[in-house]
């Protein structure tokens, strides 16, 4: 009985600071980052749903030119919260609920994890410096788990899975290197780490 009461302690000792550091973290959130965040998630949302984007940005064969924006994770972690919340919106669009939940986890989970995987190469130009070396093995990384969007196409639209899986990985990188040469210009210019 002894022993449970302690557990029970520890637990609600553990569980307040768990708040506490929460509560000091949404302190932190500057209205400064949420406009950023809301900023990002609208250009997101704009450069998939608007004509001609929408047009190459849902089905079998994407080109998703707002992919782009998950670069920006490298330079602050907020961006992995700005292009989830801009995916779940443009899901909205597209022509099942099933994709703004399975898009929308598998932007947060591989984003998230993608840059936390590539970091340590950030900073670090190949290809003459057109490329950074982060970017690149994380455009190879995502676009290697379209596989959880193929899935979900072969299931509710019944596309051929594999064929699936090359088409929407292709153009998940072509986007994502087109977008790393561009977001490693833009960042020259606009300070996306504050």
């Amino acid at each position: 009985l002894a022993r449970s009461r302690l557990f029970w302690r520890e637990w609600v000792l553990v569980k307040e600071k768990n708040r506490e550091i929460v509560e000091e973290k949404m302190k932190n959130q500057t209205i400064r980052d949420l406009t950023h965040i809301a900023i990002v998630a609208a250009l997101y949302v704009v450069l998939t749903i608007v004509p001609p984007f929408n047009l190459i940005s849902y089905g079998p064969y994407q080109f998703r030119i707002a992919e782009m924006f998950n670069l920006l994770g490298f330079y602050n972690r907020k961006y992995i919260i700005a292009v989830t919340l801009g995916c779940v919106i443009a899901n909205f669009f597209s022509f099942n609920m099933i994709d703004v939940v399975v898009g929308s986890l598998s932007t947060l989970v591989f984003v998230g994890s993608g840059v936390y995987f590539f970091d340590r190469f950030k900073n670090q130009d190949i290809l003459g410096g057109l490329f950074d070396k982060a970017h690149v093995y994380f455009a190879f990384y995502f676009s290697f788990f379209m596989v959880t969007i193929a899935a979900e196409l072969s299931l509710v639209a019944q596309a051929p899975f594999w064929a699936t899986w090359f088409t929407v990985a292709l153009g998940e990188l072509a986007s994502l290197l087109v977008g790393a040469v561009l977001i490693k210009k833009l960042a020259k210019v606009i300070d996306f780490v504050s």
